[in-house]
This record gives structure tokens, sequence and C-alpha cells, in this order.
């Protein structure tokens, strides 16, 4: 079977699955693991976020939504070329992937038309659920079970060893220009480690907040996770946010704990590693914070000196 995946947390399955020397075709964000970074790649972004501010990347997205122009273009030529049988999609962010549409436009110029899943996860059940879709689809059904069970196996765990304990107040904080806060599948997350979501509702998508409404919250413990970003470009993000956003500055620096997190590989992304995900934020609510993790996955920026928009 050839596959084209076009969702970096697919991707992640079907490697996951047994099926990495069957992809023909990645997405501009697949890099995860490393050995599909050497597979073609079909999408290309219109936006260079990798050069740009949360705001520049903000306003670029919005104006271009505006007008009905695509934010990211599907190379036909290498999808011909690539001759796929399965093209997995999604269907939950059209600002983080091609759009379902513009897919399929591009699928009706192929001599052989492939089969077409689409993943719209809103949970992590849903994540785990296509898990299993996706397994049934390649032929590996007794894969997907075994691969879904044990997720759901480690999430049962934090769980449970979550129970009973004290439950602080957290906000998801998914964009920082404009202000964001993590939904979807985040919330439940926040709940599941034992944490209260300050503003998330889970199963509802990311929304826009104002700075007070973030004060009124209170939270006990902020967790930056900017979608997509590593824990570097965060750090980096809320530097430069906090010395020209004073609000900002006085609002995280009045939060008790405050964590930059790698979105991009735990949070952001529907796959199996939003598991790790979850794992990380049991450590955070559970006040274990960066105790056992590396710094290119949470760092711990309580007090530091980028909040309060000064220098050392």
């Amino acid at each position: 079977m050839r596959i084209c995946s076009l969702v970096p947390g697919a991707t992640e399955i079907v490697v996951l699955l047994g099926f990495a020397d069957s992809l023909v075709g990645i997405s501009h964000e697949c890099d995860y693991p490393e050995a599909v970074r050497k597979v073609p790649v079909m999408i290309t972004p219109v936006v260079d976020s990798g050069a740009r501010t949360s705001a520049e990347i903000d306003e670029q997205v919005k104006a271009l939504a505006s007008t009905g122009q695509p934010l990211y273009r599907v190379d036909e030529g290498a999808l011909a070329e690539a001759r796929p049988d399965l093209i997995l999609t999604q269907d939950v962010c059209h600002v983080c992937a091609v759009t379902p549409d513009t897919l399929l436009r591009a699928i009706g110029s192929l001599p052989h038309r492939p089969q077409l899943l689409t993943v719209a996860p809103q949970s992590l059940n849903d994540v785990i659920d296509d898990v299993e879709r996706i397994g049934t689809a390649l032929g590996a059904e007794s894969r997907g079970r075994d691969l879904a069970r044990s997720l759901r196996s480690r999430i049962a765990a934090v769980r449970d060893k979550a129970a009973g304990r004290s439950r602080p107040r957290v906000a998801c904080l998914e964009w920082l220009a404009p202000l964001y806060v993590g939904g979807h599948w985040v919330p439940e997350m926040v709940d599941l480690a034992g944490g209260l979501d300050a503003l998330g509702t889970p199963g509802q998508p990311s929304r826009q907040v104002s700075m007070e409404a973030l004060s009124a919250a209170a939270p006990e413990v902020a967790v930056l996770m900017p979608c997509g970003f590593s824990v570097s470009r965060t750090v980096a993000e809320v530097t430069a946010v906090c010395r020209t956003d004073p609000a900002l500055s006085r609002c995280l620096t009045s939060v008790p704990k405050t964590f930059a997190v790698d979105a991009g590989s735990y949070f952001s992304r529907p796959g199996p590693r939003l598991i790790d995900g979850l794992e990380l934020m049991a450590d955070i609510c559970g006040g274990c914070g960066t105790s056992t993790r590396s710094a290119d996955t949470i760092v711990d920026l309580t007090g530091n000196f980028c909040l309060t928009g000064m220098s050392r």
C-alpha cells in the first residue's frame, strides 16, 4: 500500500503500526520520527510561520481567510508521482493543515482515485479511535487495537494517580498575540491530569480571550503552548511579547507557576504523543514541574526575567 499522510499525528500512527516504508508523501509539518523526513512533501504553507511573530502570523492568516484564499498549496505534480492508494487528512483546524476541499480538487486530477480517510478528533478518545480506524484502513486491525489499548491504559494510569489530589487552576495559552486558550482535547488533558482548566472547555475549539478574562480566571498555573511551537521558540516568543505588552507581563508574573512546553510534540498534534503530553501535564498539576523532564520538553519560567520584560 502506498500512503500519503498529510497530518503529523496520523503519520506517527502509520509509523507506530509498522508502515513507515509505505509512506510516499507527507505534509511539511510531518517531522517525527526522524525517518519520515526523507519522504517527499506534498503540502506547502502560504504563510512562512518560521520567520514571523505570533502577531504577524495571526494577521496574515486572518487576511488570507477574509479573502477566501487557501493557507496551503498541494503539490499536484508530486501527488500524482506518489500514486497513493490511501491519503490521510484532517478536518479539525483549517489553519493547521490543508482543507478537505482543497485536497479533493487535487485528488480529482489523479488518474487513480485513492481512498481518503479524514480524521476530525475533538477529544483524546477520538484520537485513540482514529488509531484503530487507521489500523483498519492499513489492514492492521489487531495492531491498531493493541496500540489503542496501550494508550488507553496510560490515560487510566494518569487519571488514577491524580484522583483525590488537590486540583490547581490551570490556564493553557495556545497563542500569545492575540491570546488564545487551548481547546479540543487540552482541557480534558488538564482534567485527567488533576487540574481545573480555568478558561477552556473540553471538546470545544480553542478561543481568543482578553487579558482581563485571563486575569479574572486567577490561574495558579500557566502553561504556554503556542500551537506547533517548540520550547525554545515559545521562550523566545514570550520574551519578545512581554517586552512590548506590559499587561501580559504583569499577568504572567502574578501567576504562581508558569511553564513553557513543547506544544508541537505533545499538545497541538492529535496523535499518540498527546498521551506523553498528558503525562507531562500530570507532572505540572502534581507539582513536579521540570524535575524529571529535559529542557527541550518543558522550561519553568516562574519568576523569570522575560516575564517582566527586563534583562538581568
